[in-house]
Order: structure tokens, then sequence, then C-alpha cells
């Protein structure tokens, strides 16, 4: 089965998410919002599609990674996503929740063996699949 298909999102705590956003706005060209930015693109093998990948700033108190610690999570996208957690948990992987469903796709969260949280998105099926602006 395929499993993940691309980066969906890059999600980090910092101490200060608007001034943080600004900075990379202003420096290096970010079209952030106050939910970070989206990056739109085109999948390869159909250029009619249209995908991004979310570059999200979140403050150090968030409990959005929990149970993980760490100042960071990545979001991949995946095919299929009720049977990957299926499998997940046949092979003992921590899932962190239930899956997820709304109007731009699934999602449940994961933990890797030294607890780095993972966010698993299964896109909508159309032509434009977009993640929330800070719906996460």
């Amino acid at each position: 089965m395929k499993k993940v298909t691309g980066i969906g999102g890059v999600f980090f705590k910092c101490d200060n998410p608007q001034g943080l956003n600004e900075w990379y706005a202003k420096h290096l060209g970010l079209p952030t919002s106050d939910y970070g930015a989206n990056f739109e693109w085109r999948e390869a093998g159909d250029p009619s599609k249209k995908g991004t990948t979310v570059w999200c700033t979140f403050p150090q108190d968030t409990a959005y990674f929990n149970p993980s610690g760490k100042p960071f999570m990545i979001n991949y996208r995946v095919d299929n996503l009720v049977a990957l957690v299926a499998e997940l948990k046949e092979n003992g992987v921590t899932i962190v929740d239930e899956i997820a469903e709304y109007d731009y796709g699934k999602f449940v969260h994961v933990l890797d063996p030294e607890g780095n949280a993972i966010e698993l998105w299964e896109p909508r099926d159309s032509g434009e699949q977009t993640e929330p602006e800070g719906g996460l």
C-alpha cells in the first residue's frame, strides 16, 4: 500500500508566532497570514490536481502537538488513511486520537518511537486539495 505521498505541512512552536510570521514575510518573502503560509503546487502525475504545503508557527504553550513535548510537528499527506491507521495499529504504533474528517480531508495524529508527533492527512478527493488556514 502506498503510504506517504508528500509533506502536507511543517509546524513549529515559537515565542512570538505573529512576529516570526512578519519576519519571514519581510526577509524571505513568505506569503504569511495569521496562520502561516500556504505553498500551492500541482501533482506531477496529474497537473490538473492542486495541492498545498503549509508552513505554520504555533505559540510555545500550544496543546496541538500533545502528547509530544517536541517543538515541531510534520504533516504528511497519505493515501487511504483508514487502511494506514489499521496497519499502524497492527504494528504497535501509538495512535494519539481518532480519525477526524473535515471538508478538506481526514486527519489523525501518531507518535514515532522518539515521541515526535506526526499528523497524517488524507486530502479530500478533488481538483483543489488544501489544508485549512490554521484550522489544524
